[in-house]
């Protein structure tokens, strides 16, 4: 009786422990296995591998900084040519030039706007022309145009002697007005020139330019926005730079050209005066 008792208990046992043995065999290999360590040790360098790209691009980004930057000036200069090396002096020579004008005429007008003052003070007190012109400064305009009426009364013989006086008075100092209008009229010739011719020049640079840039672009072969971008963008500096010379030169002709004109009204204003007095005095009060 304790031998079918058993067998039945064996039989119930194995009905029992089915299910396990199924669920066993369905799990996959790696999870049934135990770790190894060469596997402990590449879960463990998991997180830093994922870590390391995210720290590159710090580097390579501090890298690129420190890079020289070759869209500038220097990288135009470096990479010209010796004509567009000579465009770039070009330019350079006609902002100085222009600047230095417009910085010289402004003093000279700014003179000749005090000489104004002193004429007004000194000259028409005078007993004579004569006295009154050696009051006045000796670069003084206004004693030059002075002295050229006083000269101008004793300086009536031979051939200039059938010139009537009053005739001749006034063809003198008109002479001298004219030569001061001369003077104040110097350097705004090449004012005007820059002014005009400025930006042409530096458009002249920029077709030199991209022309050269386009030209090591099809050699190389290579017409990324990247590779054209930076040697054409570098030509059209050449422009830029014609204008921004081209810009401050127009306008100081203008507002120079201006301003000789309210000189030369004083200065014509008082070569008419100084005429009526020579005349009116027949060449007495010189």
């Amino acid at each position: 009786m304790q031998i079918p008792f058993l067998a039945s208990l064996g039989r119930a046992v194995a009905l029992a422990l089915l299910p396990v043995a199924m669920l066993v065999a369905t799990l996959p290999a790696s999870a049934q296995a135990p770790a190894t360590p060469a596997a402990s040790a590449a879960a463990v360098d998991a997180p830093a591998a994922a870590a390391a790209p995210a720290t590159a691009p710090a580097n390579g980004a501090k890298k690129n900084g420190d890079v020289e930057n070759p869209y500038g000036l220097e990288a135009l200069w470096r990479g010209s040519d010796n004509i567009a090396r000579g465009v770039l002096v070009l330019l350079a020579i006609m902002s100085v030039g222009s600047w230095y004008i417009m910085i010289t005429k402004l003093l000279e007008q700014s003179k000749m706007h005090r000489h104004a003052r002193t004429m007004d003070e000194k000259f028409w007190g005078a007993q004579s022309v004569s006295a009154g012109a050696g009051a006045l400064e000796k670069n003084s305009a206004y004693r030059f145009i002075a002295e050229s009426g006083v000269q101008a009364t004793t300086d009536h013989g031979g051939l200039k002697s059938h010139i009537p006086m009053n005739e001749w008075i006034p063809m003198s100092i008109t002479s001298a007005v004219d030569r001061v209008h001369a003077t104040t009229q110097g350097g705004l010739a090449f004012l005007a020139t820059v002014g005009s011719t400025s930006p042409f020049v530096g458009l002249f640079g920029t077709v030199w330019g991209i022309y050269h840039a386009l030209t090591a672009i099809g050699i190389s072969g290579q017409a990324s926005i990247d590779k054209v971008a930076g040697p054409v963008g570098e030509a059209l500096i050449m422009t830029a730079i014609g204008l921004a010379v081209a810009i401050p030169a127009v306008l100081g002709y203008n507002w120079l050209a201006r301003r000789n004109k309210a000189v030369m009204d004083e200065v014509r204003e008082f070569s008419d005066e100084l005429n009526a007095v020579i005349l009116g005095s027949a060449g007495k009060a010189a």
